[in-house]
Order: structure tokens, then sequence, then C-alpha cells
């Protein structure tokens, strides 16, 4: 293998269609029989049907509280001649669940009968009307008869097969073995979680990921401890996770780096059928055999990790249970801003929905292969075909949920600018409104305004100063969405400034010392509001935007300007002070802002945004942790600002 040349760029279709081909080869099936406690068998598969041992009730059983009779001398009883049996000859008591006694064939309910009491203990019942044969008698096999099919083969074992099949006369149950997943994690850099960190680590966690899979479809993830980058130790991971599993998954290491050796190890141990395919991300997988048993070999970058899983794995550990995968679930949406892609690979884009209006709508969050929260925050994922270059702005899609349809249409659906208070409420709602949910995406105050005139969002938060007026945010709402009823609601006032390092060590003072040469700046995206408030001070200054360094790098949030800053990407950034504190960042105050709620008036009455307005003006719980935060001013907080 040539370094830093992929072996393959196959289509997904022809690499799904080639490791199907070899399982086949390899004659992978169904799974055999091992046999468990019945009580024990919950969601496990039926490896053989399951017929009852005993009818269930196995005896005649009184199904009400009263007296066991036989029914042909009922006969004629009536209110006009009632019929009166002896206690213990012609009738005995019985409680429900008791069996019936030997040649009694029904039951009178206790509310039916009238005691007679006799001398010397023979006493009498008095009843008014016939017993029916059998009647208020649970018989012999009501339930369930002996010899009968209880479950069939390969079915998932639910609680209520549990009480059927221990009725019917069984204490184990034969169960499809569960599939042994073996996942080893590779690098050098690894280390697992709660390890003392030094700059270079990476706190392994894909494997854990995988590993919850797995047991979400019913196998048995066997995880090895991280091996380094050595070809020798990898070659041994591997040939004892032969002997040990079902499918051997290799994370990371699947790339044409110097030290990416996981290809060769398979290549010398048994065959890489395939290496590299057109998806994006996730291309450098890898497929293979040893001893006659599949190896996945998957990237390392966590988004990467959980789609190629999910690709190649699922279906497989299915197969293995004699269950078919099931099918995904779609929801056809329109795309609320316009996405570019590749040709040549198909993508899968990370999308956040909600319904508005009529319309469900789907905005992308983050692209990276590494941004494990793009998953998190994600409610679907949406396919670009590898010979399209994207889809335009409004553009129909099928997407493939990742939640449920139902906590989808309880989305409030929040587009505009960033502020950390949204994630605090976001967090209370859900917290006391579990059925609804509150999406937020960061595309500046400016997005928001024409999300909202779009359609495409509930509500957009917003700090846009008007230089004429000294006004914020009352001016664009009558310019933008001059056509519509409007709310504005005051969420907060805050602090914005420059963020700059603990200690300021290049002693930043205002934006004068952006132009410094040794001074690099981190931006805010274009149409944020504190992008606008940014040019302002530098038009003030006379300062060209190109003589910053970075003013060309862009952020879509505060909390991404500040890690930018913490991290040495920047040495100074605008952004609010409660991101600053958040991060531990030393803050240079330049402005007090006000950060408002725009929402159109129809929404208002919408069940979860009124749960929204609830909190934002009465919960003392949102307001104390926003507050926590630092920085911000609540004496307005859910004041109507403007109305129209």
């Amino acid at each position: 293998m040539r370094k830093g040349i992929y072996l393959e760029n196959t289509p997904l279709a022809e690499a799904l269609k080639l490791w199907a081909d070899m399982i086949a080869s390899e004659g992978i099936g169904p799974l055999g029989g091992e046999s468990v406690p019945v009580a024990d068998s919950l969601g496990r598969i039926t490896a053989e049907a399951i017929f009852a041992k005993l009818s269930s009730p196995f005896y005649h059983s009184s199904a009400m509280d009263g007296y066991a009779v036989r029914f042909a001398e009922t006969f004629g009883a009536s209110e006009s001649d009632p019929r009166r049996l002896r206690l213990g000859e012609e009738t005995v008591y019985v409680d429900t669940g008791d069996p019936l006694p030997d040649g009694f064939n029904a039951v009178i309910m206790i509310e039916d009968i009238n005691v007679i009491e006799g001398s010397q203990g023979q006493g009498h019942i008095e009843i008014i009307k016939p017993a029916a044969p059998w009647q208020h008698v649970r018989v012999i096999g009501e339930d369930i008869v002996s010899t009968e099919l209880i479950v069939p083969e390969n079915h998932r074992m639910r609680p209520v097969d549990i009480g059927a099949i221990i009725s019917g006369g069984h204490l184990e149950v034969s169960v499809r073995r569960r599939p042994r997943v073996v996942i080893i994690p590779t690098g050098s850099e690894i280390v697992e979680p709660g390890t003392d960190l030094k700059k270079g680590d990476i706190i392994e966690y894909n494997s854990r990921i995988l590993s919850a899979l797995v047991i979400e479809w019913g196998g048995l993830p066997l995880r090895f401890k991280p091996v380094p980058d050595n070809i020798g130790k990898i070659k041994d991971a591997i040939n004892e996770g032969c002997d040990r599993g079902d499918l051997i998954v290799i994370n990371a290491g699947s790339s044409a780096g110097s030290e990416d050796f996981t290809a060769k190890v398979i290549a010398e141990l048994g065959e890489v059928l395939l290496h590299g395919i057109n998806i994006k991300p996730g291309k450098p997988v890898i497929l293979g055999r040893v001893k006659g048993k599949p190896v996945l070999g998957i990237p390392g970058y966590p988004v990467s990790t959980y789609i190629t899983f999910n690709l190649f794995a699922k279906d497989l550990v299915y197969k293995w249970q004699g269950l078919e995968g099931p099918d995904p679930e779609f929801m056809k949406a329109r795309l609320s801003r316009q996405v570019a892609s590749s040709l040549g690979q198909e993508e899968f884009l990370r999308v956040k929905l909600g319904r508005v209006g009529q319309n469900l709508i789907a905005t992308p969050v983050s692209r990276g292969a590494g941004v494990l929260m793009s998953l998190v925050r994600a409610d679907g994922i949406v396919r670009i075909p590898a010979m399209s270059e994207g889809f335009g702005a409004g553009t129909e899609v099928d997407v493939e949920m990742l939640r449920g349809k139902k906590d989808v249409e309880n989305t409030v659906v929040c587009i505009g600018s960033h502020d950390n208070a949204l994630d605090i409420l976001a967090n209370v709602l859900k917290k006391n409104h579990t059925a609804f949910s509150l999406s937020s995406a960061h595309v500046g105050s400016m997005g928001g305004l024409i999300a909202l005139k779009k359609g495409e969002a509930h509500m957009a938060g917003t700090h846009l100063l008007d230089e004429e007026t000294g006004e914020y945010n009352i001016s664009y709402i009558k310019k933008i969405l001059g056509h519509r009823k409007m709310l504005l609601i005051n969420l907060v006032y805050r602090q914005q400034g420059l963020m700059v390092p603990k200690g300021n060590p290049k002693n930043i003072q205002g934006f004068g010392d952006l132009t410094r040469e040794n001074v690099v700046f981190i931006n805010r995206q274009t149409g944020a509001g504190t992008r606008l408030l940014t040019d302002k001070y530098l038009k003030e200054l006379g300062i060209a935007p190109k003589d910053v360094r970075g003013y060309e790098r862009e952020e879509y949030t505060h909390m991404g300007v500040a890690s930018a800053v913490l991290t040495g990407i920047a040495d100074t950034g605008m952004g609010i002070l409660a991101s600053a504190e958040a991060l531990g960042l030393d803050f240079i105050p330049l402005a007090k802002e006000r950060y408002d709620l725009a929402i159109p008036a129809d929404f208002v009455e919408m069940p979860a945004l009124s749960a929204i307005l609830q909190i934002i003006r009465q919960s003392g719980e949102f307001r104390t942790s926003v507050e926590a935060l630092g920085g911000y001013d609540i004496s307005d907080m859910g004041k109507v600002m403007y109305e129209s």
C-alpha cells in the first residue's frame, strides 16, 4: 500500500454488497441456541419454538368467590320458586382460584346467593335462577392447552412471553447466543477515562458508543483495552478477537497515515476486501476477514465511527439473531438553508428538526467528522447523493430519524444569535415539561430574523443595534418582518467585550490593539449582532478589516470564540462575559447590549412556546441559573419590548 493512497473509493452500495457477499460465502447465519432461565430471557431471541408442557390452568378452578354447584340441580330456580341446595352435599363454598370440587361443574357468585342457616349445622343456600354449564369456572386449558405453541422460533422475548412460558411448565428456554462483537480501540494517544491527562492525550470513548450500540441491537460487546500503534500488538489483538468473537471491529488506524496499520495487519492475517468508500464522513473503512471471521476497520473520528458502524455492523448483528434489522424511520422536511457538498462522496448531513406551521424544517448542524455533539443535537440524518453538489434552501429532503417523530412535533425551533441562557432555557424546559424541547441553531441575529420571515423558526434570538437610533432590534424587525404581527420579549442584558487569555499576556486593552502584528483576532459570522458591533467599533476607530489579522476567520457561537482564545487559536475575540467566565478567560468590557427573543404573534399560544414564555417570566430556577453565569442583567426578563 502506498502511503496516503486509499486502495478503493468504492460507492457505498457496492461496498455493502461486497460485505453481504462475503458474509454469505462464509455461511454466516443465525447462531445456535443456549439454555437460560425463563425469568432471565427478556429481549432474547428464541432459538426454537416453545410448546406448552402443561395446560394452564391444569385443573378446573373457580373464577369467582361463590358456591360450586352441579348445574343440573339448579334447573327450575326462579324468583317465584327459589331452589334450595344443601351445604356440603349439593353445594360447596369456593374462593376465586380454588380447585372446583370433584363432580361440580358451575359456580354461582356469592352476590347471587341467600344463605339460610339450619339446625345442627345443616345450612342451605337459596338461588333464584339456574346456573349455566361451567358458569364462572376456569376450565383446564382455558389459557394454555398442553402441547400448544406459546412462541415461535426467532421471537424476541417480552414480559408477557416470560409469564406464558413459565405458566406452560418451562423453567428454561432456548435462546440464540448473543453475537459477540469484539471492539478494539487503537492509537498510542488514547487513554482510558479517568486517566490524568497530558497534552496529546485523547480520552477513549468511541468503544463505549460502539458497545452501547451492540447492546441496543441485542449483541454482546467484548471491549478490549486500547492498543497502541504497534503492528505486533494490533496483530495479537485481532488474533485474540478472532478466537473470542463473531465480528472484530478495529477502531482508528484505518486511514493511510504513517501510523495507520489496520489494513496492513488484516492483509497479513487474512484478506482485505476493500479499503475506502465514497462517503463523508467515514471514507477510510476497511472490510476484511481473518480466520473466516468478518473484520471491520472503521475511522477514529466519532461521527465517522458511529455512521460506518451502523452501516456495516447493525444488520449483521441482527442476522446472527435470525432477525431482519429494523427499517429506519423517515420524515420529509424542508432545508432551512443551502447546503453545498463535494461531488463524488455521499454525505451524511446531521440536522435538527422542528415543525413551523405546516412545514417540517431541517436545520443543518456541524458537519465535522470529529464533532460528536452534532450527533447528540441532531434529530436525523439527510443523505446527499455522491453525484450531487448539495441542496438549495427550501429543498424537500428525506430525513432518517435519530429521535422519535413525537419529540420533533413538540420542538420549538429557535434560530438566530447564540446565548448561553438558551442552553439553560432548554434544560429547564425539558426538566419541567418532558414532552417539549427547544432546538437552537446559531446563524446570527440577522439570519434568525430572515428565518422567521421564511417561516423556518418559531422564534429568533437577536441583539441588533441600530446605530442611528441607539435602539436594539426594533428597526430591523419593522424592516424585515413588517408584514407580520410580532412580539419582542427581553431575555437578558449582557456584557459584550474582548475575551483574552488569563493574565492578558499581550496586554490587549481595546480594538486599537487589533492592528498589532502579534495579535490574532477571531471573528463572528456575517449577520451576527456581535459581528455588527465589532464592525461598528472598527469603523469608529478608522480601522480597515484587512488590517486585523484573523478578521476573516469566523465562529458561530460565543463559546466557540472563547474556546479559540483559550486554546491559542486566537489572542482575542469579541463575546459575552458569561462565555469568558465559563472558560476562565479575562474580559475587557466594551458594551452592555440587549438580547431579545423575536416571536411571531401567531406562535405565542403554541403549548411548547407558551411553556417557554412561562419559564422566562416566572421560573426562579431559570433566573437564578442565568444570573449565576455572570455578566447578565435580568431586570427586564420576560418584558415585552415591542409589539406590532
